[in-house]
């Protein structure tokens, strides 16, 4: 271990917590919960992500902004996308209103109305294909690997692509219009007011920087994501997107060697470094977010979860004797998150598990979000033997599987019997025996 790394193991790691104050308690949490995500960072799995959003953000922001110009201008309030898009590029200092003024240009030149079927479906399928490779990239951080169907898709993310723009814009009309109502403009005539709204001014643009990145953490990923935990990931994602986009703008835009050496090709240059920026501080504060709601999460070092087939096996009838009991009581569909609560495992553990029960057919997954577990037919339908098998071949391919292998008469003759055995000790036992057990 170098020397550096041992000094933060022994400050935040090898203390007891029990016997520390409250105050450094929290501050020895916050410190490992850093320190979790400064491994993720140093992983390099967020930072790929993050590139690979840089790709479909240039893709895509065209038609998003062309969807959204389409449905605010019927509200008559389609004028507001290039402020907002001029405050997001403002990091870029001069060339900023430059890349403004061309992107709104292609947005404007873009007539959503004469695209026909097959233009309107691709310029759909590109938006919804920039929110589908978003939500993958936060599943990656909250350790998820359920996903949403294409309808919910499609619903979700095109209620948000049609509805929020208007009501974002609607809310900044009526703030406006409040601030210009006689009322309130007698009230800023009172000096303590007047100091309080310079002072909110100020403070105001981060909340709502705040408020949109809590909305994307809470949103997002294809699991439940408390409140609190999205505001602390939000709240520090918005205080280092404000600082590195004040650093950006000092130090790199104002650098006269971009254009020296990429000349013409400067401006897609430093777009394309603050896209990639923007990004990877906010996979940082999804981070923070996950460890926040998820604290047995939080180790000195990432580990990725590897289970034995022994381990997979107990915890796969594990899991169905608890799903079938549920089901059997009337209780709601067990989700990963309370399955992996119960067993007291990371949701990733049980994760690969669930997927093979689900893809032999033993599990059905709800249409809620989040998505829950029922079993997929009647419980005595089912031999306890279709679950250990469904784990044990859940990794065979056509292309690699046992029977791909070399036969040996000895060997064939050893897993026939094992099987045989096997098949004697389950007897017809199903899962209704379980879940008419005893918890």
């Amino acid at each position: 271990m170098r020397p550096i790394e041992a000094v933060i193991a022994r400050a935040i790691w090898d203390v007891d917590l029990g016997r520390l104050p409250t105050w450094r308690v929290h501050l020895t949490r916050a410190a490992r919960v850093l320190h979790a995500v400064l491994n993720d960072l140093g992983d390099g799995q967020l930072t790929l992500r993050a590139m690979r959003l840089v790709y479909t953000t240039l893709l895509s922001l065209v038609p998003l902004l062309a969807l959204s110009f389409s449905v605010l201008k019927g509200f008559g309030v389609h004028n507001q996308i290039e402020p907002l898009l001029a405050n997001l590029l403002a990091p870029l200092g001069e060339r900023g209103p430059e890349l403004t003024a061309t992107i709104i240009g292609f947005v404007e030149n873009m007539q959503v109305g004469v695209l026909g079927s097959l233009g309107l479906a691709l310029l759909l399928y590109t938006v919804v294909s920039l929110i589908q490779k978003i939500e993958s990239a936060f599943n990656y951080v909250w350790h998820t690997t359920q996903t949403r169907s294409i309808g919910q898709r499609f619903g979700n993310y095109l209620s948000v692509i049609m509805v929020g723009p208007v009501l974002l814009f609607a809310a900044m009309g009526l703030s406006a219009s409040l601030m210009n109502a006689e009322l309130v403009q007698r009230l800023f005539e009172v000096e303590a007011v007047a100091a309080f709204v310079s002072a909110a001014g100020r403070i105001v643009p981060w909340l709502l920087v705040v408020g949109a990145f809590a909305f994307v953490y809470a949103f997002v990923p294809s699991t439940r994501v408390r409140l609190v935990p999205a505001l602390v990931g939000a709240s520090l994602a918005a205080f280092l997107w404000q600082l590195v986009g004040w650093a950006f703008a000092s130090v790199v835009v104002s650098s006269v060697k971009y254009t020296a050496i990429y000349s013409g090709f400067a401006i897609v240059l430093v777009l394309m470094i603050w896209v990639y920026l923007s990004w990877l501080i906010l996979l940082f504060g999804a981070a923070v977010s996950f460890y926040v709601q998820h604290p047995e999460y939080v180790a000195p070092h990432r580990q990725e979860a590897t289970l034995s087939s022994r381990l997979k096996e107990r915890i796969a009838l594990l899991l169905m004797a608890r799903i079938a009991r549920d089901h059997v009581a009337g209780g709601p569909p067990g989700t990963t998150e309370r399955l992996a609560g119960w067993l007291g495992v990371p949701m990733d553990v049980i994760g690969g598990v669930l997927d093979a029960l689900e893809a032999s057919e033993l599990l059905l997954r709800t249409s809620g979000e989040p998505a829950g577990y029922v079993p997929s037919r009647a419980l005595d339908r089912m031999p306890v033997g279709d679950v250990l098998d469904a784990v044990r071949r859940a990794e065979e391919t056509a292309y690699l599987s046992s029977e791909r292998l070399p036969p040996d008469r000895e060997v064939d003759a050893l897993l026939d019997e094992l099987e045989r055995a096997r098949e004697q000790a389950l007897g017809e036992r199903n899962l209704r025996d379980l879940g008419s057990a005893n918890r």
